[in-house]
């Protein structure tokens, strides 16, 4: 798929929607745990793309599988459920609101779609 200058318009937009919500989140209520999501949705695509470059997917004879790859995709969504449920928990408990709450997640999974779907659309192509 060719990314080009649309492409990227749309993701920084839809990117400073999600940190825009995020930090609403926060200001609105003067309680800064909601920023906490952002930590964790930044992080989350780090487990998956160092394990995928451990993996070495160029040696045709590894009958070894991928129990690295699998720790890599465990590991990221280990990051993005974290990043739903830690303020669904803060508003549990009291700390933030429940407005304050529903903000902070959409926000965070339009970040982190964000990041998705930059390494979807600016990966390059693999040849032999």
């Amino acid at each position: 798929m060719a990314a080009g200058m649309k492409t990227i318009i749309a993701l920084s937009f839809v990117l400073a929607i999600g940190f825009l919500l995020v930090i609403l989140s926060s200001a609105l209520w003067k309680n800064y745990f909601p920023l906490l999501v952002v930590a964790t949705y930044v992080i989350a695509p780090l487990p998956n793309w160092i394990c995928g470059r451990c993996a070495n997917p160029d040696d045709f004879m590894d009958n070894a599988g991928n129990a690295i790859i699998d720790f890599g995709r465990f590991a990221t969504g280990f990051l993005v459920i974290m990043g739903v449920a830690l303020p669904a928990l803060l508003a549990h408990s009291g700390i933030i609101e429940t407005s304050a709450m529903v903000m902070s997640i959409i926000g965070g999974l339009l970040i982190y779609g964000t990041i998705i779907s930059f390494t979807m659309f600016f990966q390059e192509e693999q040849d032999f």
